[in-house]
């Protein structure tokens, strides 16, 4: 029902990009992918403007990530209405917003989300409980790790349960280290290990939004990462041009 997760859970690498209104979702959501993520805090979009492009992705090979704008209730709720089946949150600094997180994205009795009927795609059940139960055990839920007071806190927000995958914000983290996108230094290294530890012994995942300037893939698995937002256009760029030379 959730891919991603059960990808993760079993130890290998998810790897997604972004997408957006004028993007063709079908496309993509079929191109091999294992997710495709709609950002709200850094762009126009509306969280309820994503409802026709994530059903676009239906009995598609990717699942669709919505990050929100803020750690609130309504922001999540609109979120998972639209059919999302992976939830971030930015600048998730303690252990109790985590957990506050959780709780909004989980439906009761292990959370407080509001039920408005079926959305998304998780499966056809006989009745409503076993629908709900089923969206608790397969969401994806990704707390963001950008700032100090998360790093000092990442043994313990990596612990949550309900938390899945602690997903770096790459630039925030650095300008919050006093390194501004300096993405190979000492200190910024050294703080992607201790994230990438933490959540080896919570036994959850570590993510990075997008894949910084001068860090490889590989290098960024061996401190312990194992899902990543890349883009796609030089990709699709290179096999039309491939596509072409062996017409002509």
């Amino acid at each position: 029902m959730n891919r991603v997760k059960e990808m993760l859970q079993s130890g290998q690498t998810a790897i997604g990009t972004t997408a957006f209104l004028e993007s063709e979702v079908r496309f993509l959501a079929g191109s091999g992918f294992d997710f495709l993520l709609f950002d709200t805090q850094h762009s126009p979009i509306e969280i309820k403007q994503l409802n026709a492009p994530v059903a676009a992705m239906r009995r598609r090979e990717a699942i669709p990530i919505i990050r929100v704008g803020d750690n609130r209730p309504d922001q999540i709720c609109f979120a998972l209405d639209a059919g999302a089946k992976g939830l971030i949150v930015p600048m998730v600094n303690t252990p109790e917003q985590a957990r506050q997180m959780v709780s909004w994205c989980k439906y009761p009795f292990v959370g407080e989300r509001s039920s408005s009927g079926i959305h998304g795609e998780w499966g056809e059940y006989d009745n409503y409980r076993d629908y709900m139960d089923a969206v608790n055990e397969q969401l994806l839920i990704l707390p963001m790790i950008e700032t100090i007071e998360a790093l000092e806190s990442v043994d313990e927000i990596a612990a949550v349960d309900g938390v899945d995958v602690l997903l770096v914000g790459p630039s925030d983290l650095s300008i919050n280290l006093d390194v501004a996108l300096d993405y190979r230094n000492d200190k910024y290294l050294a703080a992607l290990e201790k994230i990438g530890k933490a959540c080896q012994q919570a036994g959850k995942s570590a993510g990075m939004y997008f894949v910084p300037p001068g860090l490889e893939p590989a290098e960024l698995e061996a401190l312990g990462f194992h899902f990543f937002t890349l883009p796609w256009n030089e990709w699709a760029k290179s096999g039309i041009q491939s596509g072409l030379q062996a017409l002509r």
